[in-house]
């Protein structure tokens, strides 16, 4: 009996007998949990995906899910689906996971780490009793009303369409079971362009519909505040809670400081705000400066006054029930900063963090303020289920990462002296090096579709008008506007250029060279490529600078980060895809000494605050300071001619970590024989179109995509050679062939063919050796017609009917792989 049979015969009429599906407000469900790892394209060019998971019931009771069940045939063991049933339990918050052949079955209680033997499944009211036992203590009682309340409002369809996906609305139930356990400092991490915001949208729908509020006496819809650092945040958000206008047109307010000046005080008469810090820490009343006027994508600076009366202070304390601080790691939890001041005035109401990047460091401990997050989605989990693009890094290694100036070469500008060194961390900060800079360029664009949408971070606002000109000199476009700068010194033009950039109709401009400033803030779901020629010693900006690139866009199966600078040795920091360390005690011994000024131990001084950079969004500023006197050199002949590069590229396992090109090649070779006897099957498998495009699929099921496989062609220097060859390398060490060779021996062996037949496979054969193996797939068959014959009505003149053209096609092919070219 085979699976389907099992769960109609045995497991679904098991669960009507104890009411699953029967009783009121319980159902059974199939969910597909995520959409499946992106692994390749097809030949349309269309994301091909790993088979998404699902699980085979989902048991849920008065709207939440309780358990989940994995289902195996009646003749395989009954615990074989035990880990995939935990692995869902754990996606979907489910506290059981019960695994069935049918016949016998196992329960697992996550929540108390117990597992066993089960005799029947629980009827809906006992899984909910073990889920949620009846309190006996008035205030549990309280607590679990709460629950239940927050339980009882359905999840609406987000801007219209989107149901939350299910780490969303995991998230979203653990900060409501937070709240209404009396938590009032909650923190969410979830990666870059997995959702924070539609995951805030259904948090506050709950809340408002639910009428909560910090009396939790559910007399009226709670007062929530969407706070943000800039205004392009504020009223992302703004517009993104739209359905909220179904029921009122004044539930959502926007605070902005011509709205206050329009109407003489702060709005009050709303039940969701959105505003930006900068707008509350403007004086009351202030006339003269409009923080509007500044760009949406610039973060404005703060208004400094001799005695001042901020508008967040025309609020009452317990004015608001809920804040949601958006990427709180930018300072929102900085002791020293004035939004810190902010948070304190408002300490009733409950605050939850949003951040995609928690920061650990002496300037600010997202943790200490916030507390452990309820609840992370790291990058890995999002590229693993389908939500985020993969991607690959390419490590650039020069001859010239490190510089000695010699008496031969010129200084052009700047001052440098004979024997003076520098090295790849200097380059656009202390020293320009055109024929380096230009050597990196070249090399970049000769790696590249020049036609893909590129970032590039350069060291100084300086250094990235240099690395713009050479790009548009170097680069194949017959657009002035090819590359554009974007950085504080640009003004409107940046804007504007960046508006372009992110507008998916528009191909110009298709690269934008930075700074610091589109680290964050950038949506542009196109980039295919981000040139990394400046350090980043970030480990929160070296993760919004990779979360440039994870946006889903149609036929993007991955992006590459192009490293010129080793900002690859990231990736092997736990902190890349875990959480950050606590922040290192201070070292050294001796007790330190009384502040000169105020004579206290620490010093108690009133400090300066550190204001918000508008070039990098972060307090403090981690800005590299431009330079006083760039030095520019010029090589003398002999060494411009011997700039030279290595690359590396860096494969990546579903777990997120890197893997080098020995792993790699030793996890291929211990994976190929599970799909592939030996050398004659894989010879034979290789020889038809149809067994061969199944082997592909197998292997980017078992993560060896296009991409990475094309990029082990090139690390065998197989370059020439068909993928066939490639893999039997590395399986079965056998030399390399160039496909030229293959050919050549092939069309010896066409004398079984006639002369017409044989002038169109010769053809296919040259096409084969220009494009590779690619060209024999069946899709390619009607193509290559067209190529040779320009019309398929000639083509079957010439060749006679589709099916002799395909079987002729087809077969031909086995005699290309049939024996070893020696």
């Amino acid at each position: 009996m085979n699976e389907a049979q099992t769960r109609l015969d045995l497991i679904d009429p098991a669960l009507r007998e104890v009411g699953w599906g029967v009783v009121h407000e319980s159902r059974i469900k199939v969910e597909v949990i995520t959409s499946g790892r992106i692994i390749g394209k097809n030949h349309k060019g269309e994301n091909l995906r790993k088979k998404p998971l699902s699980c085979d019931y989902v048991l849920e009771y008065k709207g939440r899910r309780l358990a989940v069940l994995e289902a195996k045939a009646r003749d395989k063991y009954y615990t074989d689906g035990l880990a995939q049933a935990k692995d869902y339990a754990y996606k979907l918050n489910t506290r059981f996971a019960y695994c069935t052949n049918g016949k016998e079955i196992y329960g697992v209680d996550i929540d108390e780490a117990t597992e066993g033997d089960v005799s029947k499944y629980p009827t809906p009211q006992e899984l909910w009793e073990m889920c949620f036992p009846t309190p006996k203590e008035d205030y549990k009682v309280e607590i679990v009303n709460w629950k239940e309340r927050f339980r009882e409002i359905p999840f609406p369809l987000f801007k219209g369409q989107y149901l939350p996906r299910y780490y969303q609305r995991t998230a979203v139930e653990k900060c409501l079971d937070a709240i209404a356990e009396k938590k009032d400092r909650l923190l969410l991490t979830m990666a870059t362009g997995t959702g924070k915001t539609a995951t805030a949208f259904h948090l506050c729908w709950k809340l408002f519909h639910a009428k909560w509020n910090l009396k939790r006496d559910a007399t009226r819809a709670p007062r929530i505040l969407f706070l943000a650092d800039r205004n392009i945040l504020a009223n992302q958000a703004f517009n993104s809670f739209n359905d909220f206008d179904t029921i009122d047109e004044n539930i959502k307010k926007r605070i902005t400081p011509s709205e206050i000046r329009k109407t003489g005080k702060v709005p009050k008469n709303g039940s969701i705000f959105f505003t930006i810090f900068q707008s509350f820490m403007t004086e009351v009343r202030e006339e003269e400066v409009d923080i509007e006027e500044y760009d949406d994508l610039a973060a404005e600076p703060r208004i400094e006054y001799d005695e001042p009366k901020f508008n967040f202070g025309e609020y009452d304390p317990d004015f608001f029930d809920f804040i949601i601080i958006d990427e709180c790691h930018r300072g929102g939890a900085n002791d020293e900063g004035s939004w810190r001041e902010i948070l304190e005035y408002f300490s009733p109401a409950v605050q939850l963090g949003l951040t995609a990047t928690p920061k650990r460091d002496v300037n600010g401990d997202t943790y200490d303020y916030f507390g452990e997050p309820i609840y992370t989605y790291a990058l890995k989990d999002g590229i693993n289920d389908g939500f985020l693009t993969p991607f690959r890094v390419k490590q650039i290694q020069t001859n010239y990462d490190e510089y000695t100036v010699t008496a031969d070469d010129t200084v052009i500008s700047g001052i440098a002296e004979v024997g003076d060194t520098f090295t790849y961390k200097d380059y656009g900060r202390k020293i320009i090096i055109d024929q380096v800079e230009r050597f990196r360029v070249k090399k970049f664009l000769s790696e590249v579709n020049q036609n893909h949408k590129t970032l590039v971070f350069c060291s100084t606002q300086v250094h990235a008008a240099a690395i713009r000109d050479i790009i548009n000199q170097e680069s194949d476009s017959k657009s002035i506007d090819y590359c554009k700068r974007v950085t504080a010194e640009d003004g409107s033009r940046g804007e504007q250029a960046l508006a372009d950039f992110q507008n998916n109709e528009k191909l110009i401009p298709t690269v934008l060279t930075t700074s610091q400033k589109l680290s964050t803030g950038v949506d542009a779901p196109e980039i295919r490529n981000i040139l990394l020629l400046r350090p980043v010693n970030s480990m929160v900006e070296f993760k919004q600078i990779v979360g440039r690139g994870t946006r889903l866009f149609d036929g993007k199966d991955y992006f590459t980060v192009y490293d010129f600078v080793e900002a690859h040795k990231h990736f092997n920091d736990p902190e890349w895809d875990g959480e950050p360390l606590p922040p290192e005690p201070p070292q050294g011994g001796g007790t330190a000494k009384p502040c000169t000024t105020c004579g206290e131990t620490p010093c108690k001084c009133e400090k300066p605050e550190d204001e918000l950079c508008a070039t990098c969004d972060n307090i403090p500023c981690i800005c590299d300071k431009e330079p006083t006197a760039l030095i520019k050199i010029k090589l003398s002949d002999g060494k411009e001619r011997e700039i030279d590069a290595t690359v590396k590229t860096t494969f990546w396992s579903s777990e997120g970590k890197p893997i080098g090109h020995e792993e790699f090649m030793n996890q291929l070779y211990g994976d190929l024989p599970s799909l592939v006897a030996d050398e004659d099957a894989l010879r034979k498998i290789w020889s038809l179109p149809s067994t061969r495009k199944n082997l592909l699929e197998e292997l980017s099921e078992k993560g060896y995509t296009d991409a990475q496989l094309e990029d082990l062609r090139n690390l065998v220097h197989g370059e020439d050679s068909d993928l066939f060859d490639v893999l039997s390398y590395v399986a079965y060490h056998k030399d390399l062939v160039p496909r030229l060779a293959r050919a050549d021996k092939a069309k010896i062996k066409l004398g079984d063919y006639n002369q017409k037949q044989q002038e169109f496979l010769n053809f296919v054969l040259e096409q084969y050796v220009k494009e590779g193996v690619n060209e024999l797939d069946d899709s390619k068959l009607s193509p290559l017609l067209l190529l040779k014959y320009n019309a398929i009505a000639d083509a079957k003149r010439e060749l006679g009917d589709i099916k002799s053209i395909r079987d002729t096609f087809i077969g031909f092919q086995e005699r290309l792989y049939r024996d070893r070219v020696v």
